[in-house]
């Protein structure tokens, strides 16, 4: 006969769910978990640190390898993708593996494919690289709100989403000054972007290792490999092509029929993949909730509009506007500032009320207007004024980002709780990859476009710049006028990016203005878990035993 679990006991009328704080109905003290988050905090901002040095540097990068527009944007693309790709594998395995020493897996990846492509001598190796890196990062995504959602339940998790917004923008501050300083300092250098991460992550694993304590509840898995195989090659066949197209072959010619055709019957592949899979890379199940489905077309949206332009922003301070690294990144501020305020005050708010649509609303418009505004900027744009456009974004994210996992987890089973997180954060770098590169693309063209028209009473030199590509391949060596005139081109095409970015966050709203608020649970991940497995006694005498301790959680089930 099986001994049942024993019955904590009711320690008074504080004791009652109904009106006890969350962290006391379960098994951790609001000082647990913050002891807990702290080193997935800290690995979290190992990732976003990593990531902003390295995207602050990237023209300087670029410039000194003697790279193209085409290569700027595969080298932020090759890591969107792979860490697309592997999110929900890695949601997969926290199924079966330890969750805490997954993150630590992800951290010692992600750092090795930083410090390789510290190492890197050419473009194409540091894109090579840069894939490495965005593995570990698809794990540090989908692992940490997959552990934040089985430690705390959604009604409290806001406080503490908060402290996840705080440290991106702390990191996302830090970042471009740490990486402009770095690449400023003559005896250091842009390579040291990637080394700088080490030791904050070598911090973060100890740190891990002596604060997260989760159960590890293993079953039987059968990860889709097949089914995340189909959809990278996919998704990269349409991405390469999208790049190509119009500078390496023309858009109507084979190896456009070629890319397109291979891409749309990868998918399709995928599709039939995963109605046939065991355990789909992306259940397809999902989508019947109407909560889950509209948070993941509005996070693809946000996904394309906000990777897809914020990546071309330190291009345009540093290629158009001459300023240095450093400076650059002191005049992403506002747009930090407006984060870190938005996504603390938004979090404590939604723990207070349990009303957290109203802010998705209110996200989704302000990052609207402020791409709008930022639609309007060019090469003579006055610094004050683009900083209150980036303020306004920074909120309208901030509002936005977080809060629409939040109401995933929320809405489904507590056994779809991986699959679901991961989902939202896959569909969301799967439209931060396709923005990188389509937008890539347009501002690539339209660079080229308007050096082509400026250099059309020069002899000779209009045929060179056929494509953006002189923009960044030639500014080191170029003489005076032209480069004058290359910085103006970059300066003038960037609003356009801005402007398909502003069109794309009007898909955010309506997606979120259709999703149907529920109040947020007061449960925990593995509290709902454990309510929601079916109960298999032994003997009669155990069904006595496990009703008598478990009539409470029953009835609030």
């Amino acid at each position: 006969m099986s001994t049942p679990a024993p019955v904590r006991p009711a320690a008074g009328p504080a004791a009652d769910p109904a009106v006890a704080p969350a962290e006391q109905q379960g098994r951790m003290t609001h000082r647990e978990i913050l002891s807990a988050l702290s080193g997935m905090l800290l690995a979290m901002f190992v990732a976003f640190l990593s990531s902003t040095v390295v995207s602050n540097a990237l023209p300087t990068i670029i410039t000194d390898l003697r790279g193209t527009q085409s290569q700027y944007t595969w080298v932020v693309t090759a890591t969107l993708l792979a860490s697309t790709a592997s999110t929900p594998i890695w949601g997969k395995l926290a199924d079966l593996f330890s969750k805490k020493l997954l993150i630590q897996i992800a951290i010692v990846v992600f750092i090795v494919g930083s410090m390789l492509a510290g190492l890197s001598q050419s473009v194409p190796t540091l894109i090579g690289w840069r894939v490495l890196q965005g593995l570990g990062l698809g794990g540090l995504q989908a692992l940490v709100q997959i552990a934040m959602a089985a430690m705390i339940s959604p009604r409290e998790r806001g406080r503490y989403s908060g402290l996840l917004g705080s440290v991106m923008a702390v990191a996302t501050v830090g970042g471009p000054l740490i990486g402009g300083l770095l690449v400023d300092t003559s005896w250091l250098g842009w390579r040291w972007c990637f080394f700088v991460g080490v030791p904050f992550a070598l911090a973060a694993v100890i740190l891990l290792q002596r604060t997260l304590h989760l159960p590890v509840t293993k079953r039987e898995v059968s990860i889709d490999y097949l089914g995340a195989a189909f959809l990278t090659a996919g998704v990269s066949a349409l991405l390469i092509w999208v790049t190509l197209a119009g500078d390496s072959f023309a858009w109507a010619s084979l190896e456009t029929a070629l890319f397109v055709g291979g891409g749309v019957l990868a998918i399709v592949a995928f599709v039939v993949t995963e109605l046939r899979a065991e355990e789909p890379i992306v259940p397809l199940r999902l989508f019947r909730d109407r909560t889950t489905t509209l948070a993941i077309i509005a996070s693809v949206a946000i996904g394309v509009a906000m990777f897809g332009s914020t990546v071309f922003l330190g291009q345009y301070l540093q290629i158009s506007r001459g300023y240095s690294p450093t400076a650059a990144g002191l005049l992403t501020i506002p747009m930090v500032g407006g984060l870190l305020v938005s996504s603390t005050v938004s979090g404590i708010l939604i723990t207070r009320t349990g009303k957290w649509k109203r802010y998705l609303v209110a996200g989704s418009l302000l990052v609207a207007i402020g791409f709008g505004l930022l639609a309007t900027i060019d090469h003579a744009t006055n610094m004050v004024v683009l900083g209150v456009f980036l303020a306004v974004l920074g909120v309208g994210i901030g509002m936005t980002m977080q809060n629409l996992v939040l109401a995933v987890q929320n809405t489904v089973a507590a056994t779809d709780l991986g699959a679901a997180s991961s989902a939202v954060a896959f569909f969301r770098s799967l439209g931060g990859t396709i923005g990188v590169s389509v937008l890539g693309a347009v501002l690539s063209s339209r660079v080229g476009n308007l050096i082509q028209s400026g250099l059309a009473d020069v002899p000779g030199a209009a045929a060179a710049a056929g494509s953006g590509d002189i923009g960044l391949a030639s500014l080191a060596d170029a003489p005076a006028p032209v480069r004058e005139l290359i910085q103006v081109s970059y300066g003038d095409a960037t609003g356009r990016v801005f402007l398909i970015s502003a069109v794309l966050s009007i898909i955010t709203i309506l997606a979120i203005l259709f999703i149907r608020e529920v109040a947020l649970r007061t449960e925990s991940g593995d509290e709902r878990l454990q309510g929601e497995r079916p109960v298999e006694p032994n003997t009669t005498a155990d069904v006595d035993d496990q009703l008598a301790g478990r009539t409470t959680a029953t009835q609030r089930a």
